[in-house]
């Protein structure tokens, strides 16, 4: 029975990551066909595909009554997340990814990432009397209406931009600055329709294995006697990030370095506005039984989302493989899941 539950895990995770290729590349084109702008395909297309797993683990962890499970695994998976970047450095040619993005939108991004984990942290100060009919926390309508809001407000940017910023050597991606010469695609000649039913196909898929993963994500940390909030934060978080690793590897390397952090950002902005579907399933707020864990992993999150949206301002030259704000992120996320440890028991 294990080994079954061990293989069934390994195989939808790695479903997650063909997905996610599929994601990517649905994307970009998408983004060009529909004019969505640099950023917004990874903010909004990109962001709630590939928060899919962690709907299914919202939806699923909330009914059964493993609340910690889905809070863990949905602010936990920020940091998880965001350490993806740190791949995508990796794989980025001669200069760091944020040296590369030479677009200030991602600071922006990276913000409203900050604002919505705010909002976690402040609902879950907030008794469960505290609610709308009993069921919904006004933190978890408050992070909906904060990220609507930003998605506006983004757009409204793209269209009419305030500052003029000349970032040399810049390679922001799609729609000017392509990878040169441009990578032969398998979709050249499909029709946007086409392409558009490739994007649902991949959705579903990620939506499935999202299920799988919790199903007997859930069982194994009970076998291993691991606390729900440390693994929905460390191993299924790891687990659900697949579709952000490839498609952000996927968007680095067809010179789309703006969609990678987009995907990023877009992703962890999106991913806690899942509270909401919470409460609703669980019947009750969910933000108010988060606890210390889940705070301190809020707090991680908003560090290491700081690291990289300085690293976009700065754009410090590599010294070396990873760029120096990739370093530094290691270091505080390595820290933060000790600290995670040593509170949990």
């Amino acid at each position: 029975m294990l080994a079954l539950q061990l293989g069934v895990f390994v195989a939808a995770a790695l479903v997650t990551w063909g997905a996610g290729v599929m994601l990517a590349k649905s994307t970009d084109r998408l983004d060009r066909d529909l004019n969505l702008g640099d950023a917004i395909g990874g903010l909004v297309l990109l962001a709630i595909a590939g928060s899919l797993p962690e709907l299914a683990i919202t939806i699923s962890a909330a009914a059964s009554g493993h609340l910690d499970l889905a809070a863990g695994n949905l602010i936990g998976g920020i940091a998880t997340q965001t350490m993806v970047l740190v791949l995508c450095d990796l794989a980025a040619p001669s200069k760091p990814l944020t040296y590369l993005v030479g677009s200030l939108i991602p600071v922006l991004e990276g913000l409203l990432v900050v604002l919505v984990v705010v909002g976690v942290l402040l609902g879950a100060l907030l008794p469960a009397s505290a609610s709308f009919g009993g069921v919904l926390s006004p933190a978890s309508v408050g992070i909906v209406a904060t990220w609507i809001a930003g998605i506006v407000i983004f757009n409204s940017v793209r269209k009419n931009p305030k500052w003029e910023v000349v970032m040399h050597g810049a390679q922001p991606g799609r729609p000017h600055h392509r990878a040169k010469p441009p990578l032969p695609s398998r979709h050249a000649g499909w029709s946007t329709v086409r392409v558009g039913a490739l994007f649902t196909l991949a959705c579903i898929i990620t939506l499935v294995a999202g299920i799988a993963l919790e199903v007997t994500g859930n069982d194994l940390a009970d076998r291993a006697g691991i606390n729900g909030v440390v693994f929905g934060a460390t191993f299924l978080a790891l687990a659900t990030a697949l579709p952000e690793i490839s498609s952000g590897i996927e968007a680095v390397r067809i010179g789309d370095h703006q969609l990678a952090v987009g995907d990023i950002f877009g992703g962890n902005a999106f991913q806690v506005c899942l509270f909401l579907v919470a409460d609703l399933v669980a019947g009750a707020p969910v933000l108010s039984q988060a606890g210390k864990l889940n705070a301190w992993l809020a707090a991680l999150s908003i560090g290491l989302t700081a690291i990289y949206a300085m690293g976009v301002i700065i754009r410090a030259e590599r010294p070396r493989r990873l760029g120096p704000d990739s370093i530094l992120a290691i270091v505080v996320y390595v820290l933060g899941v000790g600290g995670l440890l040593y509170l949990s028991h």
